[in-house]
């Protein structure tokens, strides 16, 4: 089943571990228990520390990882294939202490969690968004004593994704309440179950700890921003929910220059390697509560952790605009979606809307055109704002609908999922309703700026105001890439902007030197 290359990675990867760990599949007659069986004997195959035995339980597809003889809390219901095997992997090796960990910081965030926690997450095994939110929950598990987390793949569990109404993928739930569904980073699954469950304040730490430049966010722009500041000598800290930033999302890229084609997840790990040659602290999965102003900017930490330095660049990106609109997120993962690569298979042979006439919209309506048996396209201006090459292979589409001078009103449902989106139609001024199952909601990103909106100045729609240098209104703190005002949200834009934004604090310093 395996791929020889695979299976020779395998065996490098388990060759040095130190627990004794045995995957426990459980009985049954279940019709795809033999190919998970295979599957598991492959992988205890190729380590001489890995065993496959046997679980109480008639599931036939369920299987759990001991170190030990001890339980990790980490879980499998289906065939861990796609993207799912290397969460298999990753939990072996993290339940050894091994693997990409983050920081002792955040490892003791998730060790205060009050327990007991129980966990399960259902996948789909074509979702790209899925395995990142199995592995950080997996990773809790083997931090912590008390958590336990299961990846339930949904195609297996039919009745159960019924039950609970599911319409999207990632979906977590904690017993039948749901806690998230979508993409998500450790950090922000951390801060969900620290709301959720609760948690033991970790003592503060004795003092701020400083540095000559912080960089607040992993994306392009605060990759080169540290990148930049590194090479000129100065302590840099980098602070970020995830390295990557909304690049990670991205399918493909062919418009950065030099490199033909390239992916956004591919474009990440490149970033992440090329900060690392350089002596630049990264502090991962960190949110940022509040920044002081002062000759030193105080950056606070959720958790407590305080850094200070006298300049700060501020290149926290953009994330997806919200409809704002009622019913919204009263029925998000249950009708209302953003990523169609990830949702749109469950809404395959049903109605959908996809609300946005911009690049991602349209591009959106084609790819749920070849899934679901009606795509209606939603665009508040008076025509599409794609470009001509999509709006031409959209129109020539059968099964899709174009409203244009539509504003969305309302998403409607009936309690467990999405029966409808009533929109004003601003020719006549009258009300409408389009009867569907999904809306997958395309209408643009938001600037992440709230930690500093008090602080400095922004546009109407929340983009910091930057003048040629990336200087914002308050001296020492500056901005670069999507969150600020620069116009073009492209990647080699926010690159060359985080690069200007250092090179700029770093005249800056010269000059008050």
């Amino acid at each position: 089943m395996l791929d020889p290359g695979i299976r020779q990675q395998l065996t490098q990867l388990f060759a040095n571990l130190d627990g004794a760990f045995e995957l426990r599949l459980e009985g049954g007659d279940h019709p795809r228990r033999a190919e998970l069986r295979d599957l598991l004997a492959e992988v205890a195959g190729a380590g001489p520390r890995i065993a496959l035995g046997d679980a109480d339980g008639t599931s036939g597809i369920r299987f759990e990882l001991f170190r030990d003889g001890v339980p990790t809390g980490i879980a499998f219901r289906g065939v861990p294939g796609g993207h799912e095997f290397s969460s298999l992997v990753l939990a072996v090796l993290n339940a050894d202490g091994k693997g990409r960990l983050p920081d002792a910081g955040v490892q003791g965030r998730v060790r205060a969690l009050n327990g007991p926690i129980r966990l399960r997450t259902y996948v789909s095994l074509s979702c790209t968004n899925c395995p990142d939110v199995v592995q950080a929950l997996n990773l809790m598990a083997a931090l912590h004593p008390d958590i336990a987390h299961e990846m339930i793949d949904g195609g297996l569990a039919e009745d159960e994704v019924r039950a609970l109404g599911i319409q999207g993928v990632p979906s977590v739930f904690a017993g039948d309440t749901l806690l998230h569904v979508g993409k998500a980073t450790l950090g922000e699954l951390l801060e969900k179950l620290e709301d959720h469950f609760g948690h033991t304040p970790a003592q503060a730490d004795a003092a701020p700890r400083d540095f000559d430049v912080l960089v607040l966010g992993g994306g392009p722009a605060g990759a080169s921003a540290a990148i930049y500041s590194a090479r000129k000598g100065l302590r840099t800290a980098l602070v970020a929910q995830n390295l990557g930033g909304q690049v990670r999302e991205t399918l493909g890229i062919e418009n950065l220059i030099s490199v033909p084609r390239t992916e956004g997840p591919r474009l990440a790990a490149d970033l992440a390697r090329h900060l690392a040659s350089y002596p630049v602290e990264i502090l991962e999965h960190r949110k940022a509560e509040r920044v002081l102003d002062g000759p030193l900017k105080e950056l606070h930490l959720q958790g407590g952790e305080v850094l200070r330095a006298p300049a700060l660049i501020v290149a926290t990106g953009a994330q997806w605009r919200e409809l704002g609109v009622p019913g919204e997120r009263e029925y998000l993962g249950r009708g209302v979606a953003f990523c169609p690569h990830c949702d749109g298979p469950f809404y395959k042979d049903r109605r959908v809307a996809v609300v946005g006439g911009g690049n991602s919209g349209v591009e959106a309506a084609i790819d749920l055109a070849g899934i679901c048996s009606h795509v209606t396209l939603l665009e508040f201006a008076p025509e599409l704002k794609a470009d001509q090459v999509l709006v031409e292979h959209l129109l020539r589409l059968p099964n899709v609908e174009v409203l244009t001078n539509a504003r969305s009103q309302e998403v409607l449902g009936d309690g467990t999922g999405v029966i409808g989106l009533r929109y004003e139609d601003r020719a006549t001024g009258g009300l409408r309703t389009v009867d569907l199952d999904g809306v997958f909601v395309q209408i643009g990103l938001a600037p992440n700026s709230a930690v500093v909106r008090e602080l400095v100045e922004t546009t109407r729609a929340g983009e910091i105001l930057i003048d040629a240098h990336c200087r914002t209104s308050v001296p020492g703190i500056y901005a670069a890439g999507d969150v600020s005002s620069v116009p073009f949200k492209q990647i080699v834009i926010a690159m060359g902007e985080g690069a200007k934004a250092a090179l700029t604090a770093f005249e800056d310093r010269l000059r008050t030197a």
